[in-house]
């Protein structure tokens, strides 16, 4: 029942449309299944130390209205300059770019792409703090075993339907050309930007 919870809330999580969503879309259409597998690694990585830390009580830090202002402004910011990249840079490159497999040397990069992309969402460590509260009010998982089962779940499952997105999306290989690749890069790079202007206004409006 645990791990039936815990997958539950594991698929609410996956199926929430964020910049990370798009950014293992991207990346595996780009650049492979292998690299798009590494912002997965990434997103769980950045996934694991935000549960680790609310474990630890970081919800005390969350609680306060100044504190929720900075995370605003700052992981705004941050999802604003990724998109102009987008937009400016990677739609420009993507133009003249073959799309084929590409063996990267930098592979590590992909990884942290996913990390901060993820990291840098208020909204994620708030998803977090919420799903503690479910899983200790709501199931009665203490912090103990339960707790660490529970959460396993949650991020198996998370893990899991990202590892899907990225084999779905590497298939769509074939069908991509660079000028596809140019709009789809136009497309996430203002995703990013909604999605930083949102939390810049959610900065102003505490």
């Amino acid at each position: 029942m645990i791990v039936i919870n815990g997958i539950k809330l594991g698929f609410v999580l996956a199926f929430l449309v964020g910049p990370v969503f798009f950014a293992i879309l991207q990346t595996s259409v780009e650049r492979g299944f292998g690299n798009g597998v590494l912002v997965a690694l990434g997103v769980s990585l950045s996934d694991i130390l935000y549960v680790t830390i609310c474990y630890f009580g970081l919800a005390q830090f969350i609680d306060q209205d100044q504190n929720k202002i900075y995370m605003a402004y700052g992981g705004g910011a941050i999802l604003i300059l990724f998109g102009l990249y987008h937009c400016l840079v990677k739609s420009r490159k993507a133009m003249t770019e073959e799309i084929k497999k590409v063996e990267d040397k930098g592979k590590f990069r992909y990884f942290l792409k996913g990390f901060i992309i993820n990291g840098i969402s208020p909204m994620v460590i708030l998803f977090w703090l919420g799903a503690i509260s479910v899983a200790s009010v709501d199931f009665g998982y203490t912090k103990g075993f339960q707790f660490f089962i529970f959460f396993a779940a949650v991020l198996g499952t998370v893990f899991t339907t990202d590892l899907l997105k990225a084999y779905l999306a590497d298939k769509l290989r074939r069908l991509v050309t660079p000028k596809t690749m140019m709009y789809l890069n136009i497309i996430v790079g203002l995703i990013l930007m909604v999605f930083g202007g949102r939390l810049i206004l959610q900065g102003v409006a505490i």
